[in-house]
């Protein structure tokens, strides 16, 4: 039987382990594979195609109710609605639009940023606490980015554009997160996930739409890799990765889990550099090894202060 998701293991090491390295892998290389996915596919065409068909998979595998069990109402899908919304339209829309311009590895350990805006977020709109040690963790995350923007001599400089949309994205993150602890959602997490999935990609086709970026877009344009790198989102990134996010919520605590948080920049990196031939500078690496630090002194805070008041949910990883 699961424990709660800060308690000890509630199934063998063997399955935590592999669903961990599928984590750290699978979430870790989708930024290498968005970076070749909007070569020549739009940003948001991009995420509708993605999110109609992976929440479109999982809620036809997961919609099906136990006995007795009430179907997801107006309430449950307004909710998943507004959480997709903010989370995957948002957080991961603005993903997609700043990877145009920004490499894979940067926008990683932009986005790594997360937690931090998830303590201060919580402390300005929900009174929630922060300790000393926190708020240092947060202190050493700015200056992290600080290091990996900032203009200096003698290095290529970050598209100025491209960073502010990357840190729109743990911004909007943040806040659907904060929100979903408090939402009315199924009681199985991966229903209110493919219905928080199916709302973004409607939401994404009406934004793709709106901003006339299909006006040039042309299908036979569309390359091998790129076409690729859709399904392996879709499947990987999406489906299994989302599958076993929600699996070790049950029965792993809840700070063994949060590790993803500052593994997945460096797989990203790493990868973004052996396949795409993205640079690694010192000063990129210093940049990443201090927003790593400050991610990791935030997780390790969290995970010793009381649990929420519902741990169950999917986002409360962050």
């Amino acid at each position: 039987m699961a424990t709660d998701s800060r308690g000890a293991l509630g199934a063998p090491g063997s399955r935590v382990a592999l669903a961990l390295a599928a984590l750290y892998l699978i979430w870790g290389s989708t930024y290498l594979a968005i970076r070749v996915a909007v070569e020549t596919i739009p940003p948001f065409a991009m995420g509708s195609i993605r999110f109609l068909v992976a929440g479109s998979l999982l809620y036809l595998a997961t919609a099906r109710g136990r006995p007795g069990e009430a179907r997801p109402g107006r309430r449950e899908w307004r909710d998943a609605a507004i959480i997709g919304g903010f989370l995957l339209l948002g957080g991961n829309g603005l993903v997609m639009l700043g990877e145009t311009t920004v490499a894979s590895g940067i926008a990683a350990l932009l986005i790594a940023t997360l937690p931090l805006w998830v303590a201060i977020l919580g402390r300005l709109f929900f009174n929630l606490r922060l300790s000393w040690s926190a708020l240092g963790g947060i202190a050493l995350g700015f200056a992290g980015v600080g290091v990996l923007v900032w203009p200096a001599g003698g290095s290529a400089p970050v598209d100025g554009t491209g960073v502010v949309i990357l840190l729109g994205s743990p911004v909007l993150w943040a806040t659907g997160s904060l929100y979903s602890a408090r939402a009315h959602l199924p009681a199985r997490p991966l229903v209110g996930v493919a219905m928080q999935m199916l709302c973004a990609g409607v939401m994404f086709a009406v934004v793709s739409l709106a901003t006339g970026e299909l006006s040039g877009f042309r299908l036979a344009n569309v390359t091998p890799g790129s076409a690729v790198a859709v399904a392996y989102l879709i499947t990987a990134g999406s489906l299994i990765g989302f599958t076993a996010y929600a699996w070790l919520l049950r029965v792993a605590p809840l700070p063994l889990v949060a590790t993803y948080a500052y593994v997945n920049p460096i797989v990203a990196v790493a990868l973004g550099a052996l396949i795409l031939g993205e640079p690694v500078t010192a000063r990129t690496g210093l940049a990443g090894l201090v927003i790593i630090v400050a991610v990791a002194i935030i997780v390790w805070t969290r995970g010793r202060e009381p649990a929420p008041p519902r741990p169950e949910e999917v986002v409360e990883a962050t």
